[in-house]
């Protein structure tokens, strides 16, 4: 294998895989980044086997040559010192292996000597069938991602509860986080042949949102048996599924509404960072929300030692009972009133012990459920 690549794309695409590789495997193969080497590109593939990340480098970006591929051929280099090395060379690099496993990587004057690992030793990619996928532009899948992810349990005790769970079914992905204090879902119409219900990890989604930040196509995904992969022309992620049962959620959305409001979204945001300064004190970081009259809101949160924090807000628009007192996880109310992106939100109360439904104005494709706390 021998091949010249400019430095920068060499360092980004080492970067981007290296996200994937775990130095504290039992597998010496697995601390490395494999590199092939093909007569029009090139692929890193790093892997811990719960995350496989893949990059692929063509001869020309924005009609620039970026890589001479001069040997076809393939070979695994510890990533620790892959990355060490290419980030501190000065101009592009002259990678080349020998049949024995040795590389050396050359930039100007600099001869660097490596041994790496033997590539037929390195996990395969999970099979992929091309004809059952999903398709959906970046912009969108990042979004429902940023719009659910935060909702996740943080907790391993139910391991199903860590991951957001994506449902396929006529044209459209659902999908549902929560923690069983909280719950997010987000639903979308897109172009999909693929039925079913996956729990995919919120690390692996996370890692995926900083890998197509950047992208400005369309992501395909493809389901394996134990794997989901998002794929766009430059780099796809394979993440091992979660195995288990997602909960039933549709019990959970309330139907006895007593109280519903319509708010400013970031008014009420700004109202509830304030109330939390004073809230830390409570184990929930409890902020209270009060409806005197019908025409206001009264936000505030106490402090032993530091004192009170209060301040009313306009109510736009009211409908059933006009006195209300509830506690919330400030914490939790700002993370909902973050995500959303419309002007005005709409809560719905069922009472003071009952979860708020908290949703967009006009937009029904996305709601979010938020317990409330004791406030003693």
């Amino acid at each position: 294998m021998e091949i010249i690549i400019n430095n920068e794309c060499f360092n980004k695409a080492i970067s981007e895989v290296s996200k994937a590789v775990s130095l504290k495997t039992p597998f010496p193969i697995l601390t490395g980044i494999k590199i092939i080497a093909e007569k029009n590109c090139l692929i890193l593939i790093g892997s811990n086997s719960d995350i496989i990340i893949e990059k692929v480098i063509p001869l020309m970006i924005n009609d620039v040559k970026v890589l001479e591929v001069y040997k076809t051929g393939s070979i695994v280099i510890p990533a620790k010192y892959l990355s060490e090395i290419a980030k501190k060379l000065p101009s592009d690099i002259h990678l080349k292996v020998n049949e024995k496993q040795l590389v050396t990587i050359q930039s100007d004057e600099i001869v660097i000597n490596l041994n790496g690992f033997n590539p037929k030793e390195y996990p395969s990619l999970p099979q992929v069938d091309e004809a059952k996928y999903t398709k959906i532009s970046s912009i969108e899948l990042m979004e429902i991602i940023n719009q659910t992810v935060f909702a996740v349990s943080k907790s391993e005790s139910r391991p199903v509860l860590t991951g957001v769970n994506m449902s396929f079914k006529e044209n459209q992905i659902s999908c549902v986080a929560t923690n069983s204090h909280r719950l997010a879902l987000r639903e979308l119409a897109i172009e999909t042949n693929v039925n079913g219900s996956f729990i995919v990890p919120s690390t692996s989604l996370n890692e995926l949102t900083k890998l197509i930040k950047n992208e400005t196509g369309e992501i395909h995904i493809y389901i394996t048996d134990s794997y989901i992969v998002f794929k766009s022309d430059t780099i796809s992620l394979f993440s091992r599924l979660i195995e288990g049962n997602y909960p039933n959620i549709s019990g959970l959305l309330p139907k006895d509404l007593k109280t519903v409001i319509t708010l400013d979204t970031t008014q009420l945001l700004k109202g509830i960072d304030r109330a939390c300064l004073f809230a830390n004190e409570w184990r929930n970081n409890n902020v209270n929300l009060e409806i005197k009259d019908g025409t206001k809101i009264r936000i505030f949160s106490n402090s032993s030692e530091l004192g009170k924090i209060e301040e009313t807000q306009n109510i736009k628009i009211i409908s059933g009972e006009i006195e209300l007192s509830i506690s919330f996880d400030g914490s939790f109310l700002m993370d909902a009133l973050k995500v959303i992106k419309e002007e005005e939100v709409r809560l719905s109360f069922g009472g003071s012990m009952r979860p708020v439904l908290i949703e967009p104005v006009d937009n029904s494709s996305y709601l979010q459920l938020i317990s409330p706390v004791r406030s003693y």
